[in-house]
C-alpha cells in the first residue's frame, strides 16, 4: 500500500493542502475545528510529516552533533540520553561523537567535521583554548557545555566553583581537617578540573584551615582506576585524610575501593563526596554523596539555545534582522546543582 501523501488527507478531511500544512505547522490562524479535522485524517490515514524535506525547505538538514570527551564516562552517557530526548522534542536527529579529550578532534567538531550535515553543534571542550574558540566565522552554531572558555560563546553549565565550595564547606562542617581533593589541580586555566578546585581552597580558607598543595591528588584521567591509583598512592605516601572531595564520581569510586582495600571505613573513618551524580554512585557501598547537576535542565538548556541560533543562521535577512537581540548576544546560562547526601558522608560528625 502507497504510502499516504499529504494531498491525500487534505481529501480526506475535506480541505486544501495549505491547510494540512498549516495544521502540521501548527500555525495559529487554523480554527480549532479544522485543526481537530485534519488531525483525526492524518490519524485515520497514517500519514507520517516528511521531516527531511521540511528541514531541507529551510536550509538545514535537522541533525545536530552532540561532541563528547568519552562515551563511557556515565555523566556524559547519561547527559546524551537527556540531549536526545531534548532534541526529539524539537524533530531533531543527534550524532554522538566522541572526541577523546583531543584538540584535533574538538577543532574538526568545531567546523563541523568539515561538512554541511550537522545545522549545529553542543560541545564539550576539554583540550580547546579560548584563542581556538575566538574565530568561528562559518562555522555551523555551537553551544559549549563545562567551564567557559570564550565569552563569545553561548555556554551552559553548573557553577562548578560555588558547587565545590559548598561540598568541601559539608565535610569540613563534619568536623574533617584534612580534606585532600582527588582530581585537584593547580595548573592554570578555566577548565572544571581549575573551578573546583578553586571552589575546594575557598571552602579550606573560610574555615581558617591552611592549604596544602600535597593535599591535590592529581590524575592522567577521570575514571575509577585513576582515582584508586591516587588514594593508594597518598596512603602509602603516608597521608592520613578524615575526607576526600573527589572531582567526579568515577574518582570517588575508585577512591572507595582504595579505602576498603587499606581498611579505612567509609565515612567514619574517611568522608568522600564526588561530583555528577550518575547512577553507580547510588548502588556503591557505602552509597556516594555527590553533587548532582541538573542534567535534563542542562540538555533542555542547550538544545533550546542551539535550536534559536540555527533558526537565526538559517532565516531570511529580513527576518534575521528582525530577530530578538536578547539571542543574538551569546547566552551564558548556569544550571541549578544540589549536594546529594548518602551514606559516604551521613551519620559521623567529628568534633
Amino acid at each position: 500500500m502507497a504510502r499516504p501523501r499529504i494531498k491525500d488527507v487534505a481529501r480526506h478531511a475535506g480541505v486544501s493542502e495549505k491547510t494540512v500544512s498549516n495544521v502540521i505547522n501548527d500555525y495559529a490562524h487554523v480554527s480549532d475545528r479544522t485543526r481537530q479535522v485534519v488531525r483525526e485524517a492524518i490519524e485515520q490515514l497514517g500519514y507520517r510529516v516528511n521531516l527531511a524535506g521540511r528541514h531541507l525547505r529551510k536550509g538545514r538538514t535537522g541533525i545536530i552533533a552532540l561532541v563528547v570527551p568519552e562515551l563511557d564516562i556515565p555523566y556524559f552517557a547519561e547527559l546524551a540520553r537527556h540531549v536526545i530526548r531534548e532534541a526529539e522534542e524539537c524533530s531533531l536527529t543527534v550524532l554522538i561523537h566522541q572526541s577523546g579529550a583531543d584538540r584535533a578532534h574538538e577543532l574538526a567538531a568545531l567546523a563541523g567535521f568539515g561538512s554541511t550535515f550537522v545545522d549545529g553543534i553542543i560541545l564539550s571542550p576539554l583540550a580547546l583554548t579560548a584563542d581556538d574558540l575566538r574565530d568561528r566565522t562559518g562555522f555551523p552554531p555551537t553551544v559549549l557545555l563545562g567551564e567557559l572558555l570564550e565569552e563569545g560563546a553561548d555556554h551552559v553549565a553548573i557553577d562548578n566553583e560555588s558547587a565545590a565550595r559548598e561540598a568541601t564547606r559539608h565535610l569540613i562542617g563534619l568536623g574533617r581537617r584534612t580534606v585532600l581533593a582527588v582530581g585537584g589541580t593547580d595548573a592554570p586555566g578555566l577548565g572544571t578540573a581549575q573551578a573546583r578546585t578553586r571552589g575546594y581552597r575557598a571552602a579550606l580558607a573560610e574555615a581558617g584551615i591552611a592549604f596544602d598543595p600535597a593535599a591535590l591528588l592529581p590524575v592522567g584521567s577521570f575514571r575509577m582506576p585513576d582515582g584508586a591509583r591516587a588514594v593508594t598512592r597518598a596512603l602509602r605516601e603516608g597521608a592520613r585524610p578524615d575526607a576526600l572531595l573527589c572531582l567526579n564520581d568515577q574518582l570517588a569510586l575508585g577512591a572507595l575501593r582504595a579505602l576498603h582495600e587499606h581498611g579505612v571505613r567509609v565515612p567514619e573513618d574517611v568522608a568522600v563526596v564526588g561530583f555528577d551524580d550518575v547512577e553507580g554512585g547510588r548502588f556503591s557501598v557505602p552509597t556516594l554523596s555527590t553533587v548532582a547537576p541538573d542534567k535534563a535542565a542542562v540538555a533542555k538548556v542547550a538544545v533550546q539555545l542551539l535550536q534559536h541560533r540555527i533558526e537565526e543562521a538559517t532565516a531570511p535577512d529580513g527576518v534575521r534582522d528582525g530577530a530578538d537581540a536578547r539571542m543574538q548576544a551569546p547566552q551564558d546560562r548556569i544550571v541549578a546543582h544540589r549536594l546529594v547526601l548518602r551514606e559516604s558522608t551521613e551519620g559521623h560528625t567529628r568534633r
